[in-house]
């Protein structure tokens, strides 16, 4: 190290060391810019920027090492070869370009290899520039300070390639651009330090050589200009490809005018016309666009794009003056409108008809029912009015979920279309409704043969008997003008034929009839007005106690839904919840009573058991368990509080999911009770089946308790029958004394009844009333009892 800082203190001119010095850092910040800029550029122009970034590299090593050479003061008069000179040129942009093109692989050993051939291509070039000198001695050179100088620029190099691939920002020219300096810097002055120039009187210099003087200003010349080129050429390109490239990205077209006539264009708009510019250049824009509307004072004018290809495209274009190439020149921004048109039609389309099955909604139909209307007022022709409504549709959409549901309405949606004439309308009035408008017909003949298509086709398509998730369908059918002269009242009375024939046994069609009976229309009144009821707040929970048999004590309550039916009163369950199971609220309805009595039991002070009944409909769901989970949570209400009460009806639809979903119900610590027992099919069976936590005698069976010996025995049975599985068994229906003193008789724990205690809001009882029951309910009047009616029978 001090020989290197020796010979460069002795030996040369530290002006031109430094002039040295800056040319070649001034060459590494240029080839490093060249660099980065073949990393922006795609494969096509990488590979020549790549090109250009090597001949600015090799340049700057070789005016580096022959400015260096000229700062060397051998003690002797020195020249150079003219024909070596250049070749070391040669051999420096060659060798930067190798190295370069190879460490831009980007492979972890592409930095080393890139670093040692660049190492390479500079002692190549040193070396050569060595051989070139003419004087009147012999270089003599260290082997072993050539290998250092050698290993340490290879070093270097490979340090250089990494910083600037792997570093970002300033930091990765400033470290790049310095490791290069070094290296071509120590390779340099270290071999310089290593070598010896012995004089040889003999030996003759060549007429033909290059003087240092003259070197020098070639060197300086050639080396300035050339990185001052590719100074300007970064520049240039930078900005003019840049502008460029940002007006070809640019989603609108552009077309250049000057004096009306087409100059220049965007990429953009050369796609979007399918021209290509030399088509253009020279021609008027009127022969490729046609005004078709202009937005008064507006500067934005829609007009249609001729395209190559004869395409009518919809623009809108704006005009802007620019100063273009040194001269004032318009600019039409061109739009395609092509896209916000289809999203206009397809808004249009949306607002008028189902996004699922693509059918005229309501509105649209009720349009196009009016239009029929009219027309045949006109022609004194008849117009028929089909109201669909599809069988099953809820209990599939409930089991198999609603991905399945959407299935089944776009193939009834299919049906329908193939029965159907191009002069009808079909509409998807929601959910599983349907209508049909039939203008212009012979009726009721035209509307017979459309409802038995209809009917066949669904026979055909959904086989119920085998395919779980078909469905069938039921049409209503009223007739214009017969059946009404509106359009509100041709439907409403299609809908009551609709239902008349739900309730008939569906599948079929059925012409509406003015006689029809008023119960269609009140059960359907009250199947519309149950689906608002929770959000009307018209349901409240009544609490009916259940009641120890000896103590009187009350272990829990049975919750009981009451509807106060606006101009109706207060209607009981049994008119109601048959029409929620039918039409499919009931699971709304059972899921609300079953949240509010779970907070209500949450409140009490004892840990009293709280009752819901379930319906047949809910063990359909196949999350029913999770939402049971999810509001016991939610009511932070012990599982083993609730009991949810089912009858055997449920058992009889699908027998094992229902057994597969009372065991989950049973894990999650709730208490299952078989309901109206002794009613159902196949009660021993069921009890066999599944270990129920409680059975409750049917009140069917309680009220004949009095005068009917049978229904006596029956009970005596199932209290048996409880006793010996270890149930516990409650009797509902107590509403005499006499009623419960034989249920008590026969051993009955438990009772339930009006004569205990009538549904309340408030889960209370009055204390009244449960001295009245301890009173009755001693044991000698028991057993009194048993007497007399032992010496009775």
């Amino acid at each position: 190290m001090f020989s290197v800082i020796a010979c460069i203190r002795d030996n040369h001119d530290w002006r031109l060391v430094i002039a040295a010095a800056i040319v070649c850092l001034v060459g590494s910040l240029t080839t490093m810019l060249l660099l980065f800029r073949a990393q922006e550029c795609d494969a096509g122009q990488r590979k020549l920027w790549i090109a250009t970034s090597a001949f600015a590299c090799g340049v700057g090593v070789w005016a580096t090492h022959f400015i260096a050479m000229l700062a060397y003061d051998g003690g002797m008069p020195i020249s150079y070869d003219l024909g070596l000179t250049f070749l070391s040129v040669f051999l420096s942009i060659f060798g930067a370009w190798v190295a370069i093109l190879i460490a831009s692989e980007g492979r972890s050993y592409s930095f080393a290899f890139g670093g040692v051939l660049m190492a390479l291509g500079i002692m190549a070039m040193h070396m050569t520039g060595m051989q070139a000198i003419e004087a009147q001695a012999i270089i003599v050179y260290d082997a072993f300070m050539s290998v250092v100088a050698f290993c340490s620029c290879a070093a270097l190099a490979t340090i250089a390639f990494l910083a600037f691939f792997k570093l970002k920002g300033m930091k990765r020219f400033a470290a790049s651009s310095g490791a290069f300096v070094l290296a071509i810097c120590l390779l340099h002055f270290i071999s310089m330090s290593s070598i010896a120039l012995v004089p040889d009187a003999t030996r003759e210099v060549p007429a033909m050589t290059l003087q240092p003087q003259v070197l020098a200003a070639i060197v300086m010349a050639v080396a300035t200009g050339l990185i001052l080129m590719a100074f300007g050429a970064v520049f240039l390109e930078s900005h003019l490809t840049d502008l460029r490239g940002l007006a070809n990205v640019s989603q609108e077209g552009l077309v250049i005018l000057r004096e009306g006539k087409i100059i220049d264009t965007n990429e953009r708009f050369l796609a979007l016309s399918g021209w290509k510019l030399s088509e253009l250049t020279g021609n008027i824009p009127s022969s490729m666009l046609a005004l078709i509307h202009a937005e008064r004072e507006s500067e934005h004018e829609e007009m249609l794009l001729i395209a190559k290809d004869e395409r009518e495209i919809p623009v809108e274009v704006v005009m802007r003056r620019i100063v273009y190439r040194g001269r004032h020149c318009d600019v039409l921004v061109v739009r395609d409108l092509t896209e916000r048109k289809r999203a206009e039609e397809m808004i249009e389309h949306l607002a008028h008809h189902d996004v699922l099955t693509d059918l005229p909604n309501r509105s649209l139909f009720d349009t196009r029912i009016r239009q029929a209307l009219q027309v045949a007022e006109c022609k004194r022709t008849q117009v028929a009015v089909f109201c669909i409504d599809l069988d099953r549709f809820k209990a599939v959409n409930d089991i198999f979920g609603h991905a399945e549901g959407d299935r089944i309405l776009r193939k009834v949606a299919t049906i329908l279309k193939r029965c159907v004439d191009k002069d009808d309308t079909i509409a998807r009035l929601g959910g599983d409704e349907f209508a049909i408008v039939q203008p212009s017909k012979q009726q009721p003949d035209a509307a017979h043969r459309l409802a038995r298509r209809i009917i066949d086709e669904f026979a055909a398509e959904m086989d119920t008997a085998r395919d779980p998730t078909a469905v069938g369908a039921s049409i209503g059918i009223a007739i214009y003008p017969a059946d009404g002269d509106s359009a509100e009242e041709l439907c409403n009375n299609a809908d009551t034929a609709l239902y008349r024939i739900k309730h008939a046994g569906r599948g079929a069609a059925c012409f509406f009839d003015a006689e029809m009976d008023e119960s269609v229309r009140a059960r359907r009144q009250i199947e519309h007005e149950l689906r608002h009821a929770i959000t009307r707040n018209q349901l409240h929970v009544s609490y009916q106690p259940i009641l120890d048999a000896r103590s009187g004590e009350i272990n829990g309550y049975e919750a009981l839904m009451r509807w106060n039916r606006p101009g109706h009163g207060m209607s009981e369950p049994d008119i109601f919840i048959p029409i929620a199971e039918e039409s499919g609220s009931i699971v709304q309805l059972g899921e609300w009573i079953l949240r509010e009595a779970c907070m209500e039991a949450a409140r009490w002070p004892q840990p009293l058991s709280i009752a819901v009944n379930v319906s047949p409909v809910q063990f359909l769901l196949p999350n029913l368990c999770q939402r049971v989970a999810e509001i016991l949570k939610e009511a932070d209400l012990a599982p083993e509080r609730l009991e949810l009460e089912i009858t055997e009806v449920a058992l009889i639809r699908d027998r094992n999911r229902v057994m597969n979903t009372l065991q989950r119900l049973r894990d999650l610590g709730v208490r299952i009770v078989m309901d109206d027992f002794g009613t159902g099919f196949s009660s021993l069976s069921n009890l066999r089946s599944f270990p129920f936590d409680k059975i409750k005698v049917d009140r069917s069976f309680t009220g004949i308790l009095e005068h009917d010996a049978g229904a006596r025995s029956i009970v005596r049975a199932i209290i048996g029958l409880g006793h010996s599985l270890g149930m516990p068994v409650v009797t509902e229906g107590v509403e005499t004394e006499m009623q419960r003193q034989i249920v008590v008789e026969e051993g009955c724990t438990r009772l339930q009844g009006l004569l205990l205690g009538k549904p309340d809001i408030e889960p209370s009882i009055k204390l009244a009333a449960r001295e009245n029951f301890l009173s009755a309910n001693t044991e000698a009047e028991v057993t009194q009892a048993k007497h007399d009616r032992a010496a009775a029978e």
